[in-house]
């Protein structure tokens, strides 16, 4: 019989990437389940406002997701099974789709309704939108950040800037991340459990990464004395 270790290899090896790509891909296709079932007059669960479900349900689960992506290092850390490694860009790339989805479903299906489909309308309207509510100031500028990182989320970005220069562009996920959080805050009404957790979730994985670069800084001074 085959050890557990050599079973996690061979998973590690075949199945991860297609069993991760597939549960990232989950939430979308529901999504779009949803919305069949609303347009063949089935059962659906977007409620009296698929709109609005619509692309709160794509903000939450974005943010979600870019919160595991940074769980993915503490993960490997702390249970020192490296291979989870080998999907930490893809679900950094699902989050970035995800955000990307719920912009344009905020546009799309709010805006450019709103604006009786007119193109030079829905950007008059998210402008405005951007000038006059916090929330969607912080939320553009989450997805503005998230864009570099998503076309350098391949090997031959890694490569072209440098492992270095690439590290540090992508430790920006952290406040963007923290700019989504707050985008979330902003955007519910009244004290709602969803922005604490995860902004407590957030800050659990912020305090681990500045002791774990701390412990290497401390490191690295020792190796130099």
């Amino acid at each position: 019989m085959r050890s557990q270790a050599d079973m996690l290899r061979q998973f590690a090896r075949h199945g991860l990437k297609p069993l991760a790509f597939w549960l990232l891909a989950l939430p979308g296709l529901w999504l779009a389940w949803q919305w069949w079932g609303l347009l063949s007059g089935g059962s659906h669960a977007l409620g009296f406002n698929p709109i609005e479900t619509t692309h709160r349900f794509l903000g939450d689960t974005a943010l979600r997701i870019l919160i595991l992506s940074l769980a993915i290092s503490p993960f490997r850390d702390l249970t020192r099974w490296s291979p989870i490694m080998k999907i930490r860009r893809r679900v950094g790339l699902a989050a970035f789709w995800y955000a990307l989805l719920h912009l344009l479903a905020y546009m799309g299906l709010d805006l450019l309704v709103a604006a009786q489909g007119s193109v030079t309308g829905m950007f008059a309207g998210l402008w405005d939108d951007v000038v006059e509510r916090i929330y969607i100031t912080l939320g553009m500028i989450a997805i503005l950040g998230l864009i570099p990182l998503a076309l350098t989320s391949f090997n031959f970005s890694i490569r072209q800037l440098g492992a270095t220069l690439w590290q540090r562009l992508h430790l920006s996920v952290y406040p963007i991340a923290v700019l989504a959080v707050f985008h979330y805050g902003f955007m519910v009404k009244g004290h709602q459990l969803g922005p604490w957790l995860h902004g407590g979730i957030l800050a659990v994985l912020l305090t681990y990464r500045a002791w774990r670069a701390l412990r290497q800084h401390q490191s690295r001074r020792k190796l130099a004395a």
